[in-house]
Order: C-alpha cells, then sequence, then structure tokens
C-alpha cells in the first residue's frame, strides 16, 4: 500500500519512523500546504497527518484513501463523519506523551521558583567571582513542600503531575472543567475560584472546548495569590494571554509558564513577548509532548493502527 506522511517535521528526528516501510512505499514530507494536500495523496491508502487538515474536499479528490492516522490526540483537524460516512477509518494516538508533559511542567515551575535564570546569570557574569563569601541571597525563593497544588483538568496528564506534586510534598486539589470528575477518591475537588485562590500553584490540563476557552481571565488571576505560579501545559485559548501580560507586569501573581499559546507559532506582537520582568514568565514552543521516548512511543502507536488496519483490509493495493 502507499502511505504519506504529510508533516513529518511536526514530530522532529525519530528512531523508527522506517518501521512503516514494512507496508509499502512510504512518501515523507517535512510540510504539506493547502494547496498540496491533494496531489500528494493521489494513489494513496493511508495518510499520516499531525496538523494538515483533511477535510471533505481532500476526501473527495482522493478516492483511494482508507485510512487517516492523526499523529496526535486530538482529531479536530479530521472530517470525522464525512470520512466514516466514505468508509475511511480514523486512528490518533494516545497516552504516549505523559510522563514528558508532566516532566516539562515541573521543569518550567522550577525554573521559575528557584530563580535558576537569574542565578544561573549571576554565576556566568562573573559576579560570583568576586564574592566574598560562598553564597548569594539576591533572590529569595519557596520549596514546593507544603504547598497547595491546584489542577485543573484532572485526567491522565493532570493525574501523573499530582502524583509527582506529592513527592515534592504538595496538597493536591483540583477543579474538573466539564462537572463530570468530582468524586476522586485520591484529590479534593474544589470550585475554580476556591481552586484559584488557595492554590500556589495551578496547573492546567484540560480540553480546550466551549466551557474552557478564555476560561482564565484577569478577573480569574486576580483572585490568586501574589506568590502563585500559573503553569499552563494544556491548551492555548484557556489562558487570556493579553490578560496574562498584565497580571505579570502588575505583579498579581509571582510567574506564569506556558507550552501552549493561542496562536502557534507565536505572533510577534503577542504581549507575553513584551513582559517587563520576563524572567518572571518561560514560554517553550510547544514542546511538553515532544521527549525522545515520547516521540518513539508515538510512532509505535501509528504503526500498530496501521498494523491493525491491514491486518484486516487484504485487499489495499500494494
Amino acid at each position: 500500500m502507499k502511505i504519506a506522511f504529510l508533516d513529518v517535521k511536526t514530530i522532529g528526528r525519530v528512531n523508527n519512523l522506517d518501521k512503516l516501510k514494512e507496508f509499502g512505499e512510504l512518501a515523507v514530507y517535512p510540510v504539506t500546504p493547502d494547496n498540496m494536500r491533494i496531489k500528494r495523496l493521489k494513489g494513496v491508502s493511508v495518510v499520516i497527518t499531525n496538523k494538515v487538515i483533511i477535510d471533505k474536499q481532500v476526501i473527495d479528490k482522493c478516492p483511494d484513501l482508507r485510512l487517516i492516522c492523526v499523529a496526535a490526540t486530538g482529531t479536530n483537524n479530521i472530517d470525522i463523519r464525512y470520512a466514516f460516512q466514505k468508509g475511511i477509518d480514523v486512528k490518533n494516538v494516545t497516552g504516549y506523551s505523559t510522563g514528558s508533559v508532566a516532566q516539562s511542567v515541573f521543569a518550567m515551575l522550577l525554573f521559575l521558583m528557584n530563580k535558576l535564570k537569574y542565578y544561573d546569570s549571576y554565576v556566568k557574569s562573573g559576579a560570583y567571582c568576586r564574592s566574598d563569601i560562598f553564597t548569594h541571597h539576591g533572590q529569595p525563593f519557596m520549596e514546593l513542600m507544603n504547598k497547595r497544588f491546584g489542577i485543573i483538568g484532572l485526567g491522565t496528564i493532570g493525574n501523573r503531575v499530582a502524583e509527582i506534586a506529592e513527592v515534592f510534598g504538595c496538597e493536591v486539589v483540583y477543579h474538573s472543567t466539564s462537572g463530570k470528575n468530582t468524586q476522586n477518591a485520591k484529590y479534593r475537588h474544589l470550585d475554580l475560584e476556591e481552586l484559584l485562590k488557595t492554590s500556589d500553584i495551578v496547573s492546567i490540563h484540560c480540553p480546550l472546548n466551549e466551557s474552557t476557552r478564555n476560561l482564565v481571565d484577569l478577573a480569574k488571576i486576580s483572585l490568586m495569590k501574589p506568590s502563585a505560579y500559573l503553569i499552563n501545559a494544556g491548551r492555548g485559548g484557556i489562558v487570556i494571554e493579553k490578560d496574562l501580560a498584565r497580571a505579570l507586569d502588575e505583579e498579581i501573581i509571582a510567574g506564569a509558564g506556558l507550552d501552549v499559546l493561542t496562536d502557534e507559532p507565536i505572533k510577534s506582537d503577542n504581549p507575553l513577548l513584551r513582559v517587563y520582568r520576563s524572567e518572571n514568565l518561560i514560554i517553550t514552543p510547544h514542546i511538553a509532548w515532544a521527549s525522545i521516548e515520547s516521540r518513539d512511543r508515538l510512532l509505535d502507536q501509528i504503526y500498530a493502527n496501521i498494523k491493525e488496519f491491514a491486518e484486516h483490509n487484504n485487499n489495499i493495493p500494494k
């Protein structure tokens, strides 16, 4: 069968991409603009896409298409209903990035809380060479021990973050944005206002939907403690970025870490790029999910999805 990966650049270099050649001819494209989608899918049975849109227009123009593999968990770039009407299977991948995202949450948090940018710069500037004592206390920092760690969205990743927070000695509380997960045997559920008011760290792990879009605005951030930190490794669009920039400039909260943004790549006029005390903000380019191991697991799941499809469809052209 013919397989096309339309945007392999989105997953970077992986160790197991060539495994897909077991199933037939593999065409790999770094990125695919909209006007090249149909051309690249002519005669293709299996398409792999991370963010390239596969809509009704593409499906109608590519009659050989039998399987759409999404190289991500979210399937909002696929017209799933129409694909199913046309007898095309759609398979996504799940759970591959849990450890990677959880690790990245604490990497951002500890970078901020321990003032690592300041202390690294202090040493490398030569100031430490001139010190008359063995230490330096220019920026005080707090411990995570005995702090309240509030999680918005206690799904698979939220649960892993909660487990790690407990190892640090935190009290974990959570808020369910859907209202469907309010009874947890291990952690206490709070309404959003109480969670924001009482937590020392707020970490966002809920999906982006109509009830969570622009959920965290200036009014919500203003409920938080001046010493609190906000982390968003969930979805861009949940936090209103201009409001967060203002909150940081006005020192309403102590700091924020973001791995996701409303527009990706970030726009050059985003107010977060002009925050006055930038040391209190860390932004990473949507890489929390992307450890080497996570990306290998992602490809392994895609491989398994294609294998299952091939085993049940012996009539696919080679």
